[in-house]
């Protein structure tokens, strides 16, 4: 059906494992040309998915490595064609030679995705778990990777397809008299699907509910630290990152730019920009830094409000304090707790349900930080794999629950069936192009622009 392809799967770095994947029709003779089994096992009689060890060698027959190998025979593959794997030592250099050795050996370069495509084509997995495949690589907290890693065993597409297989026994059963009006059917009549259209609608509803959830899982809650300067907002980002990120002095002023960095705090992702310190300046760099301050602040699901603990509040603070409650989630830290506090907190506690007592130097006050954050953002348990995180998947459940919603209200308004089934049909097609039962060329290509290659 398709040519035979081979790619690098593993990293770029040294490691003490690579390993090159082949797939396609010939890849039992690809892999016969460049590796010999220890006592001399014709490659074609491999038992599947068992170890092999033996030499690799280069296309003038030099040995390149003394390496394991195994085959998967269609349909049982990743694929669903014969596949291989050659699981060498983990130099970069020699796993580009084995490379060009498979090429010479009749193999090409796979593209981006393209084993997973192939995958994909074959059945072997819907398009909702081949995105799956490519979140879990990318995954940067053990919620995301664990959602992921359900969504790759069916997860998601169970729920839909349930949906997906209920409107087409609706749509069968309207069709099949429709069309065989002469046959022993059982008269269609739409109010008796009621119930049933209301169960769909509302299984996608809750699927839609889990897209907040989904959206912090995967991209963070976006959080401006804000306050003065030199009240300990960079130290702040560095005791969170673990590392010193941005330069810390006593001079007011030395942040004038903001940084970005995420940062997991407890199971919270947070997309976090440190800010240049709110005052009042002559310079023009700085003013321009403080500006932006205020618009990242004013863009931020949360801020971090920081406070020197060390000094009486000034009235610049006050404008700190109505700045950050303007966000949807704030926390007031009071910095330098190591050092002795001056501060009156009243104004602050007044005004923040939150408020943090914290050292950046000595640690002192980062668990506590830690469970504001969770006490904001921790939600009820969803079993892995049932939080939507795609923007596609929520796109294309919208669609299908927008068509539902059209159906349910034409069967209320008492319009004939047709109408009904044709605002269902449209479900359908929304459903099926979020798992691939509705293939588009365009669809396909856009999934698979974020894979790498080997995968």
């Amino acid at each position: 059906m398709w040519d035979t392809i081979a790619a690098i799967a593993t990293g770029e770095t040294i490691s003490a494992i690579g390993i090159i994947r082949v797939s396609g029709a010939e890849t039992v003779s690809v892999i016969e040309r460049v590796f010999k089994e220890r006592s001399a096992r014709a490659v074609v009689s491999f038992e599947s998915r068992k170890l092999y060890y033996g030499t690799l060698s280069d296309a003038s027959g030099a040995t390149l490595d003394h390496c394991l190998c195994t085959i998967s025979h269609a349909p049982y593959s990743y694929t669903g064609e014969d596949t291989a794997e050659l699981q060498c030592h983990g130099s970069p250099v020699l796993l580009q030679s084995a490379l060009e050795a498979l090429f010479a050996a009749g193999a090409r370069q796979a593209t981006a995705g393209e084993f997973t495509k192939r995958a994909v084509l074959n059945g072997k997995l819907d398009l909702v778990q081949a995105e799956a495949v490519i979140d879990l690589i990318h995954a940067e907290t053990a919620q995301a990777a664990k959602n992921a890693a359900g969504q790759l065993g069916g997860a998601i597409s169970r729920k839909t397809d349930d949906v997906y297989d209920g409107l087409r026994d609706i749509l069968a059963h309207f069709h099949a008299e429709l069309d065989y009006p002469d046959e022993d059917i059982e008269p269609f009549y739409l109010p008796e699907y009621r119930a049933a259209l209301d169960g769909y609608a509302k299984a996608l509803e809750a699927l839609l509910a889990t897209c907040r959830r989904g959206q912090i899982m995967t991209r963070g809650v976006k959080t401006a630290i804000l306050g003065l300067p030199n009240t300990g907002k960079s130290s702040l980002l560095n005791a969170l990152l673990g590392y010193e990120r941005a330069i810390v002095t006593d001079i007011p002023g030395t942040t004038r730019d903001t940084l970005e960095e995420r940062v997991l705090v407890g199971d919270t992702l947070l997309r976090l920009t440190d800010t240049a310190g709110m005052r009042e300046t002559a310079d023009a760099i700085e003013r321009e830094g403080v500006e932006r301050a205020k618009r990242i602040a004013s863009e931020a699901e949360l801020v971090f409000a920081v406070f020197d603990g060390t000094r009486a509040l000034e009235t610049a603070d006050l404008q700190v304090i109505e700045t950050a409650n303007q966000a949807p989630h704030a926390i007031a830290i009071i910095s330098k707790a190591d050092l002795p506090q001056e501060m009156d907190e009243t104004p602050i506690r007044e005004r923040f349900d939150r408020v943090i007592h914290l050292s950046a130097k000595t640690g002192a006050g980062l668990p506590d930080l830690e469970q504001a954050v969770a006490d904001l953002y921790a939600e009820a348990p969803i079993e892995a794999g049932y939080t939507l995180t795609n923007p596609r998947h929520i796109e294309a459940s919208q669609v299908a629950l927008a068509h539902l919603n059209g159906a349910i209200s034409a069967a209320d308004a008492g319009v004939t069936p047709d109408a009904v089934l044709t605002e269902l049909e449209g479900a359908m097609l929304a459903l099926g192009e979020l798992t691939g039962r509705s293939l588009r060329e365009d669809v396909v290509s856009r999934i698979f622009e974020r894979f790498c290659v080997g995968k």
